[in-house]
């Protein structure tokens, strides 16, 4: 069925491109470079990025099975990493030729056994190691009884060995995530003097990169740098905006002094005004805390403040002051000055706002 909603989320591939560059230039020429596009890549459509980037990239990450499948099923055939696979989808995993983060015994022997029953050969597989963030990965303890498991299979070769930062945007915490760095060094040490082949390794993100591109190693995961977002203002504005989420004015009222407008008639007007309804809302992402004057749009160059609750698919703007008409295009958002305003408002990061973008408006590329 075909999306006829008319709010779109241009994805802007000029500014993707210049994105993922600016990261590539403070890389080594052989470091390989991991496009993570998991959550419809941050809220935009993760088909579309990975058919732009495939040929730009050396790996894709996704946080789950489903996401993809959702790939290959569009033809991508560039590696994907699968960051948390479950027990359930290891099959599902192995018939898309999907890559499983290996993260605890469970789920580690659990993929051994299957490629043992399966007569894989040489299944790439990846290692996560917890050296801080204590959300997924084994611990260093751990190293001796893996390397006992993979000298008994054929069926399986490591991938990778990864770990996670915890806190490198933080220079604050610069001897918490050296340490990490540290502790991650030592962990592929011991791998790279017991087996016989040297894989790939991983540690940076996006803040880790602009912060500690030293550590680089083999690879880097670039996520939210890749939509325009460093982790401070200086780094961001050497970005480009990739996501531009644009409506139209669907009606304009004339409102009376002291006539309401929206739920629970949140705003009450104190003169006469002019309002123009617009088809996007809180199903479509916006926070509903932007209701009341506390988010804006633009219309024709300016400024038109949300009056009242935000609506499940509505929001009414005040346009008192600015000359349009209905079908007028209305940029909710076109620039990281007003991702950022938007998620300072409700109280959250970019990475929310973003990836709260609802799968009922359209995306495309320009």
């Amino acid at each position: 069925m075909n999306n006829h909603h008319v709010t779109v989320l241009e994805i802007d591939t000029k500014a993707l491109e210049h994105n993922l560059n600016y990261f590539k230039q403070k890389l080594k020429q052989e470091t390989k470079i991991l496009a993570v596009v998991k959550a419809f890549a941050y809220g935009s459509d993760s088909v579309l990025i990975a058919k732009f980037l495939e040929n730009k990239v050396d790996y894709f990450a996704v946080a789950y099975t489903t996401e993809g499948i959702a790939l290959r099923d569009a033809g991508i055939k560039t590696p994907i990493l699968v960051l948390h696979p479950q027990i359930q989808n290891l099959q599902t995993l192995i018939d898309y030729r999907l890559e499983p983060n290996l993260y605890s015994f469970k789920i580690f022997e659990a993929f051994l056994e299957l490629a043992d029953k399966t007569l894989l050969m040489n299944y790439p597989i990846h290692l996560k190691f917890n050296t801080g963030l204590n959300r997924l990965g084994f611990w260093h303890t751990d190293i001796p009884k893996i390397l006992s498991c993979l000298k008994e299979t054929k069926h399986v070769k490591v991938q990778s060995i990864f770990s996670h930062l915890a806190a490198s945007e933080d220079l604050e915490e610069q001897e918490f995530t050296i340490n990490q760095i540290n502790n991650f060094t030592y962990i592929a040490q011991q791998f790279y003097n017991h087996l016989d082949y040297k894989p790939i390794l991983h540690i940076l993100n996006t803040s880790g990169v602009i912060n500690y591109a030293k550590a680089q190693y083999n690879m880097v995961r670039i996520g939210i740098g890749l939509y325009g977002f460093g982790n401070n203002k200086e780094e961001t504005n050497q970005l480009k905006n990739t996501h531009n989420l644009t409506s139209i004015i669907s009606q304009i009222h004339l409102i009376n002094p002291g006539e309401t407008v929206g739920y629970n008639r949140a705003f009450v007007a104190a003169g006469s005004i002019k309002s123009a309804t617009i088809p996007v809302g809180h199903a479509d992402g916006l926070s509903r805390r932007l209701g009341n004057k506390k988010g804006y749009v633009i219309i024709n160059n300016k400024k038109a403040p949300i009056i009242g609750n935000v609506c499940m698919d509505m929001i009414m703007v005040d346009v008192t002051k600015i000359d349009c008409k209905e079908g007028d295009k209305v940029i909710v958002f076109n620039n990281q000055e007003m991702i950022q305003h938007i998620a300072d408002v409700a109280e959250t990061i970019p990475y929310e706002t973003l990836t709260s973008i609802s799968q009922r408006v359209k995306k495309t590329l320009k």
